[in-house]
C-alpha cells in the first residue's frame, strides 16, 4: 500500500541526508501516517482511513463528516 494520507493527499517527499562533509544522498521523507478507525454516526457505521497526524486535527475541528466531504469534493476519497 502507498503511504498516502486518505484526507489530505500527503505523501513522501524527496530529500537529500547531508553529511558534516556536505555529501549529499537521497533519502525519502514519509508522511506521518496512522491507520485509525472513525465512527460515522449519520451511516450508523465504522470506517478504517490511512490518515495524517495533521489530518486528525483538523477532523478533531471540523468532525470527520465534514472532512470526508472535503476529500471527496477535492478528489482525495471516492
Amino acid at each position: 500500500m502507498s503511504r498516502v494520507c486518505e484526507l489530505t493527499g500527503k505523501k513522501a517527499m524527496v530529500g537529500n541526508n547531508v553529511s558534516h562533509a556536505l555529501n549529499r544522498t537521497k533519502r525519502k521523507f514519509n508522511a506521518n501516517l496512522l491507520k485509525k478507525r472513525f465512527y460515522i454516526p449519520e451511516e450508523d457505521s465504522w470506517i478504517t482511513l490511512k490518515v495524517s497526524t495533521s489530518a486528525l486535527k483538523t477532523i478533531n475541528k471540523i468532525g470527520i463528516s465534514a472532512a470526508i466531504k472535503e476529500a471527496k469534493s477535492k478528489g482525495f476519497l471516492k
